[in-house]
């Protein structure tokens, strides 16, 4: 064997050993579970309730959606300082390398293909119809199975948008702005940063060829906060940590994902616009 050939060789063992070495310990993965989880419980379960009661429908969706943007803040917070503890720093290009926020990649051969990004529009397309098609029966299901896990009246953040609620959203523009940072966080910098980004590219080690598949349900029941969802949710989320793990590209959730952000930010819109 040549000196070049076994320089060669010594780097690719170099690269296995170091993403094996890399990888979260199933502890680990519980443990940033956990760290997103449990303060959205505690936002939806303990904080909203105490700090709710008396509040016209109005106001207390706001502050619902007040807390829960709290909630994901600190989720990006969580995401940087992982990345910061294993990186040394939070510029752009460890974010982007780590978080795999770059071009989709070929499943073969492992290039970068732009092509690939043409997935997008059929992948968007099926999360809407799983999404219109399947969400009430799914929650209806799982309700049903578990009934003490049914949304509580008032917690619905449609009550916001009933028609007699609709005259006083008009100029709301705290509103629009409001639910602008809070879907920035949701589907972008705060729920993909963290599951998609911190914990799906070091998921291998302990749940092999299946990591998407247990990213996806640990990200349906991540959502300690709606528990009526747990099942609801869980086809889209599949679909989320598969593209990403497909394409080891993260634009991909981050994109199907705020498909949901898009619509209700022009819904909103439309409101404070007086047009709906």
């Amino acid at each position: 064997m040549s000196t070049q050939e076994i320089t060669s060789t010594n780097q690719m063992q170099e690269i296995s050993t170091t993403h094996k070495t890399s990888q979260y310990t199933l502890w680990q993965i519980l443990a940033i579970w956990l760290a997103a989880a449990v303060p959205m419980g505690l936002l939806g379960w303990v904080a909203y309730p105490a700090l709710s009661a008396g509040l016209l429908p109005l106001d207390a969706g706001l502050l619902r959606m007040k807390l829960f943007t709290v909630g994901l803040v600190w989720q990006f917070a969580l995401a940087m300082i992982i990345l910061y503890r294993e990186e040394g720093n939070i510029r752009p290009g460890a974010i982007s390398r780590r978080f795999w926020l770059n071009h989709p990649k070929s499943a073969r051969s492992g290039e970068p293909k732009k092509s690939l990004w043409w997935w997008l529009i059929p992948l968007i397309v099926l999360v809407a119809a799983l999404e219109i098609g399947l969400r009430s029966t799914l929650v209806n299901v799982w309700t049903g199975i578990f009934p003490f896990l049914a949304e509580p009246e008032g917690y619905d953040m449609a009550a916001m948008f009933t028609p007699e609620m609709r005259a006083q959203l008009v100029g709301a523009w705290g509103l629009l702005a409001l639910f602008a940072v809070s879907a920035l966080f949701n589907t972008f910098l705060g729920e993909e940063f963290l599951f998609r980004g911190v914990l799906l590219p070091k998921m291998e080690g302990a749940f092999g060829k299946w990591d998407w598949v247990a990213n996806g349900v640990m990200f349906s029941f991540y959502h300690l906060h709606q528990p009526w969802g747990f099942l609801a949710t869980l086809p889209a989320d599949l679909i989320f940590a598969f593209s990403g793990k497909r394409f080891r590209s993260n634009w991909f959730p981050i994109i199907i994902h705020s498909g949901q952000s898009v619509f209700f930010l022009f819904l909103i819109l439309g409101l404070v616009l007086g047009l709906a």
